[in-house]
């Protein structure tokens, strides 16, 4: 797969109205698609040993989106073959007291996986330019007024392109995904929610307001990841109206960026290959009773 198409550039500004929600690139079919990230998955589970085994690098995978736009499944799909043992998965909800009295990357710097995992955010950081700035939130956020100017919004761009590079220099590799869905999908999806009693847990009346701001969020969304891709920290656009499809492209984006990185099995030097000989001796001597 070409996954150029999907890849936002550094320095690009972009609209989202510009970029597709319903493509499905070469794929024919939901079985062509599904039957490609299965293969993917058991990529994935060989690679994520490497990595843990290698234990000098880190993969954190961001996840933003509109609501109903699908992360939690593609979360749950595109990484079922991964080792528990070697993934943490973070859910950022709204700032706890504690998380106000510090600054907005406190939580976040909590929860980077260790060299050797791969980290999940669903949402993260990016909350801070986002539902921040749409609902015009930052007044209440513990900031001095003479540190909230016009220039807000640019200053914490710049702050998480900082803290993204310096996290690339230590090891840790960041995949951003944006799962670009329609606004007539996300009504439809909407619908199957208060249609569908399994779940009615997941519709609430502040999905209706979030709605609301349809376009606002599209502006900001636009400004933040445009402002935020970068060569090291990139961010997809993932077409994801089909959800079949959006989680293949993810799956493929994490298997060549898993590939793409100098990881190996630790190689043994003579002198431990010598002792594995003897402990493998002494095992066969052992009596088994």
């Amino acid at each position: 797969m070409d996954l150029s198409k999907y890849l936002i550039r550094p320095n690009k500004k972009i609209k989202l109205a510009d970029y597709s929600t319903n493509s499905s690139g070469k794929i024919k079919s939901k079985e062509q698609a599904v039957s490609l990230m299965e293969k993917n998955i058991k990529k994935m589970a060989m690679l994520q040993d490497m990595l843990y085994a290698d234990d000098r690098y880190a993969l954190l995978l961001i996840f933003q989106a509109m609501d109903a736009a699908g992360k939690d499944s593609a979360i749950k799909n595109v990484m079922s073959g991964l080792n528990p043992q070697g993934t943490q998965v973070f859910s950022f909800k709204q700032p706890s007291a504690e998380e106000l009295d510090h600054d907005y990357l406190w939580r976040i710097n909590k929860s980077l996986p260790e060299r050797g995992r791969i980290g999940i955010f669903n949402r993260s950081h990016y909350e801070e330019v986002l539902v921040i700035r749409v609902h015009n939130a930052i007044q209440r956020e513990k900031i001095h007024p003479s540190l909230i100017g016009e220039d807000i919004w640019k200053n914490r761009y710049r702050q998480i392109r900082d803290f993204e590079r310096y996290l690339y220099e230590n090891g840790t590799i960041t995949l951003k995904f944006f799962l670009h869905i329609s606004k007539e999908e996300q009504k439809n999806r909407f619908l199957k929610r208060i249609e569908d009693p399994t779940k009615n847990w997941k519709f609430s009346a502040s999905d209706l307001t979030e709605r609301a701001m349809w376009e606002e969020y599209q502006n900001v969304y636009s400004e933040a990841i445009g402002a935020t891709s970068t060569k090291n920290s990139p961010w997809f656009v993932i077409p994801s109206d089909k959800k079949w499809f959006s989680r293949y492209v993810i799956s493929e984006a994490i298997v060549k960026t898993l590939e793409s990185l100098d990881i190996t099995y630790p190689v043994m030097n003579e002198e431990q290959i010598n002792n594995l000989t003897l402990y493998k001796n002494k095992l066969n001597e052992d009596p088994v009773e």
